[in-house]
């Protein structure tokens, strides 16, 4: 079993570098643990051996390296105008070496490849069909985690503050466009490069939710009800209507009322 006291002492001692007085910095800090928990959660769901259940904790641990150096050369937290925050991540903790501070050694066999590749994959669009079975689930489970969050953070937190200076970049656009809507019926992700207001951004995060393909994850999430706080957030005729289709939308996928 990994020493969870020490790999959060690591953990700190890594973010103690950045600015934790920053509210963004904190957040993530925060999002971090929440993140770990959860994917305890959905392995303990899920039946995972205690070595596995372990490997997801650790695995939510590593997730969002990344985004603490992307906020300190950046100033922001959108990918696409500064840098891809997995990819990041992943190259600070194994090409840079951070992985080697964590007392890793009585983790699973083949923890090392799987990690990386879970960590770089976790905010991808899609996952690549070429995974082995084992890194596939893992790799789903820490998205599921991370989106699990995402949620609360999107529900509790103002967009301009998540955006950072890339905020002036959205429109308030009262409404979403019929190329983001035909995302919602077809219950599929957005692609970043379709949001364009801050409401886009909106029915963007909600529509994570036709990609939680675990069930313990999507129960979580009804439990939690960030979800649902997000999709009952319009203020205008327009919104909520776009917000009530995006419901009827993920509940249909889901086969579960949230």
């Amino acid at each position: 079993m990994i020493d969870h006291t020490e790999t959060i002492s690591i953990f700190q001692n890594y973010t103690k570098d950045y600015d934790e007085a920053l509210k963004d910095i904190d957040r993530k800090i925060l999002h971090t643990f929440r993140v770990a928990k959860t994917a305890e959660l959905i392995a303990r769901g899920l039946g995972m051996e205690s070595d596995d259940i372990d490997l997801a904790w650790f695995l939510g641990i590593l997730h969002d390296t990344g985004r603490f150096e992307q906020e300190r050369r950046y100033g922001t937290y959108i990918d696409s105008i500064s840098v891809d925050h997995a990819e990041l991540g992943a190259d600070i903790l194994f090409v840079d070496g951070l992985i080697d501070r964590y007392p890793t050694q009585d983790l699973p066999e083949g923890w090392r490849g799987l990690c990386e590749t879970a960590v770089r994959l976790h905010n991808k669009l899609e996952l690549p069909t070429d995974l082995d079975p084992r890194t596939h689930l893992f790799c789903q489970l820490i998205r599921d985690a991370d989106k699990t969050d995402i949620f609360r953070v999107i529900a509790t937190t103002s967009y301009d503050e998540i955006a950072g200076k890339g905020r002036s970049r959205y429109t308030d656009e009262p409404e979403v466009g019929e190329e983001l809507m035909a995302c919602v019926y077809a219950h599929q992700c957005v692609p970043r490069k379709l949001a364009k207001s801050v409401f886009d951004n909106t029915i963007t995060y909600c529509c994570m939710a036709f990609d939680l393909d675990l069930e313990v994850t999507r129960k979580i999430v009804k439990e939690q009800g960030f979800l649902l706080k997000i999709l009952q957030s319009g203020k205008t005729v327009e919104q909520i209507e776009q917000l009530r289709i995006t419901r009827a939308e993920i509940e249909k996928a889901w086969g579960l009322e949230l």
